[in-house]
């Protein structure tokens, strides 16, 4: 999110300006400086754009008025007597903004909490399981808060890196136990790699492969449940994964090709678009879920401060999910668009008189020439997507995977979700 805004308006004098706006997070404010047109040539909309914006120097020109204006949920960003074409940009960066300090105040308050339990690590002389518990308990509630995004991704890792560092003073005290630990853990290992191994060789030897499959859920279900050390547990997922992969195929075989004719890939293109609005349908679903969660947390929140945040979200929230209905509308246009050339392909598929031939000669190389337009509108609709492709890649996965490998039973399908969800938590827990 940035911090600074760039934007044309007409002031109370029905004068064309020049306005910037920047938040001044830890003051719960913002500058406002605006710059009359006639001083605001080409090169000061650029600098602003390219340097003011991006925090490099920049020199404001004289007679640019510079006023202060508090950050409030009920008021605009800019005063009534100034106006812009494009209010829903000034009304999207308030609830952002908004949603900043608040973010930054739970930062602060978590940051003099850690520096509590950083005091009292100093202070140890040998290794505290109670500090090293309340320890874990700080980072837990701090996770929360991460996964539910109420944390800015560099607060979120200074949080991490001063927490780990205390993590690594207490591991260094508890060194006798971690050199157990990893012993375990490599026995461990060596266990599980022996079991998966088993697997393979009943593979090469053509064993059922159902209860193969079976073995290997079992597999999986042990590791999920034991504790191994990151390059442990890293080389039991690879080999599990790989032997998972290995059984699917000699039971499905591999995927086969598409066609590759103008037809089919016009079809193609369809399906990709229609993946894409289905996407983008469970997107707004979920973002619709999250409003709803965030209505029904604000009775159970705790303390004001939390309040205020889960209300700025819920403002962030409904903005993104208006934002998403309007690029769902551009899809389904496209969509219509698109079927309307599969149905002239269907048409020009079906035969004809040489007389009609000879006739549509002139409206055959037209239809020929608007047959590019679709490509074109599909690329803009799955382009416009792509800010979304992160939070959505799990749901995108899916899409594809129904498609390509419609043959392929639930209880592979639900086998793979556990091993995503299982390397998930792994991750989290590294």
């Amino acid at each position: 999110m940035k911090k600074k805004l760039v934007i044309w308006g007409i002031n109370a004098q029905e004068e064309k300006v020049l306005i910037g706006i920047q938040l001044i997070a830890e003051e719960n404010n913002t500058k406002i400086f605006t710059i009359p047109a006639k001083l605001s040539n080409g090169n000061v909309f650029n600098d602003m754009m390219e340097k003011w914006r991006m925090d490099q120097p920049f020199d404001f020109p004289e007679g640019t008025v510079e006023t202060s204006r508090a950050l409030s949920v009920s008021e605009g960003l800019l005063p009534e007597d100034i106006k812009i074409e494009k209010g829903d940009i000034l009304v999207r960066a308030q609830a952002e903004w908004h949603f900043m300090v608040l973010s930054s105040k739970l930062h602060d308050a978590y940051k003099s909490e850690l520096e509590d339990l950083k005091e009292k690590v100093d202070k140890l002389t040998e290794y505290d399981g109670a500090i090293w518990e309340n320890l874990k308990g700080f980072w837990n509630k701090v996770q929360t808060q991460v996964q539910e995004k109420n944390l800015f991704r560099d607060h979120a890792n200074t949080l991490r890196n001063d927490t780990n560092e205390l993590f690594g003073k207490l591991k260094d005290l508890r060194a006798v136990l971690d050199e157990e630990f990893r012993s375990k853990s490599k026995t461990f290992r060596d266990d599980f790699l022996g079991m998966i191994t088993a697997v393979e060789t009943k593979l090469k030897e053509n064993s059922n492969l159902n209860r193969l499959f079976e073995d290997l859920k079992g597999i999986q279900n042990k590791y999920r449940d034991t504790k191994f050390t990151r390059e442990d547990r890293n080389a039991v997922w690879t080999k599990l994964d790989k032997t998972f992969k290995a059984v699917k195929e000699k039971k499905y075989g591999p995927d086969n090709a598409p066609g590759n004719s103008p037809d089919e890939r016009l079809n193609r293109r369809l399906q990709g678009l229609n993946g894409a609005i289905d996407k983008m349908q469970r997107s707004i679903n979920r973002d619709e879920n999250d409003i709803k969660f965030e209505n029904r947390r604000m009775d159970q929140t705790d303390g004001q401060l939390e309040m205020q945040i889960r209300q700025a979200k819920l403002k962030m929230l409904e903005e993104r999910a208006k934002s998403k209905r309007e690029k769902l509308e551009d899809m389904l246009n496209t969509k219509a668009d698109l079927e309307k050339k599969v149905a002239k392909f269907a048409k020009k598929k079906a035969p004809k008189s040489s007389a009609e031939n000879g006739g549509n000669e002139e409206k055959k190389v037209s239809d020929m020439s608007e047959s590019s337009k679709p490509e074109e509108n599909v690329a803009d609709a799955l382009g416009a997507t792509v800010g979304e492709a992160i939070e959505d890649v799990v749901d995108t996965i899916k899409a594809v995977a129904g498609v390509v490998t419609e043959k392929i039973s639930d209880a592979v399908t639900d086998f793979t979700e556990e091993l995503k969800e299982q390397r998930k938590a792994r991750e989290e827990e590294e």
